[in-house]
């Protein structure tokens, strides 16, 4: 009798041990799929490029021609969109996405000065001819001593605005090749012209207010404004206004990068361009 209890005292230890071992298998094994289901889902993450962009022509350019070759290439792509030109900037800097699309060089390198951030270009991609717009008055020749004139109020965009107007022979410039121009260097204003400075964006909404207004590309384009309001317009041969991708310095040669600009190289993003805005948006050279 006492031999048969100490061999159920055994069977029930080893049961117990068979139990303790079979539920360390299990949670090992359960371990190691979830694993394997957060690393998968981390590959996944890794799959998506995030771009920061202004609504016209940059998203429409990387919704419509960017992504469909990035997804060929297995890359999912998310466009966010911005109406400012110092989000998309900051959001990179901050790795809140992880490219952006909307300017052009010489504001980039402003930008960095004046902010203390670190972005670079990686892609020259198009010229948006910067253009004068006729408002109250129908044409340059007609403009009446003291007439308005807008432009841009950041530091690259008025100075391109600037230069166009002297191109034009209304002013004339101390430095005609001054990036940084604002009117504290007009040498020669015969029309007395008087400059509205207000942000980019927001020269479109003046235009009906003020005689003519110097306006940038994409803003033209948001604002659907009509080509036959064009009274002078930038040339894009050699244009240093190039709009280019931008990244975060350290991150030029990410693999999210490279897919990025080997995208906009394409040829199907070259066409859709071409097709889509003429003259408007002109590929960079």
């Amino acid at each position: 009798m006492e031999l048969t209890k100490k061999k159920s005292g055994l069977a029930l230890v080893v049961v117990a041990l068979a139990a303790v071992l079979a539920f360390g298998l299990v949670g090992c094994g359960g371990g190691n799929s979830s694993s394997s289901s957060a690393a998968d889902s981390g590959a996944a993450e890794d799959k998506v490029i995030t771009v920061a962009a202004s609504p016209t022509p940059h998203a429409e350019i990387l919704n419509e021609a960017v992504k469909p070759v990035l997804e060929a290439e297995g890359w999912t792509l998310e466009v966010k969109e911005f109406t400012d030109y110092v989000l998309p900037n900051t959001a990179t800097e901050d790795g809140e996405v992880d490219a952006n699309y909307f300017q052009h060089v010489p504001y980039l390198n402003d930008f960095n000065e004046q902010n203390g951030t670190h972005l670079v270009a990686v892609a020259d991609v198009h010229v948006e001819p910067m253009k004068v717009f006729a408002g109250k008055t129908a044409s340059l020749d007609a403009l009446a001593d003291g007439a308005k004139v807008a432009v841009p109020n950041d530091t690259t965009n008025e100075a391109r605005a600037l230069l166009l107007l002297a191109a034009e022979g209304l002013i004339e410039l101390d430095d005609p090749t001054n990036p940084v121009a604002t009117t504290k260097n007009i040498t020669a204003n015969k029309l007395n012209l008087e400059f509205v400075e207000v942000e980019a964006a927001t020269v479109p909404t003046v235009l009906q207010d003020v005689d003519i207004a110097v306006i940038n590309g994409n803003y033209a384009m948001g604002a659907e404004l009509s080509e036959d309001l064009v009274l002078a317009t930038e040339s894009a041969t050699n244009n240093p206004y190039v709009n280019v991708v931008v990244v975060k310095e350290g991150n030029e040669d990410t693999e999210k990068t490279k897919a990025l600009v080997a995208a906009f190289a394409s040829q199907e993003c070259k066409d859709y361009v071409a097709k889509n805005f003429g003259d408007v948006v002109v590929l960079a050279e």
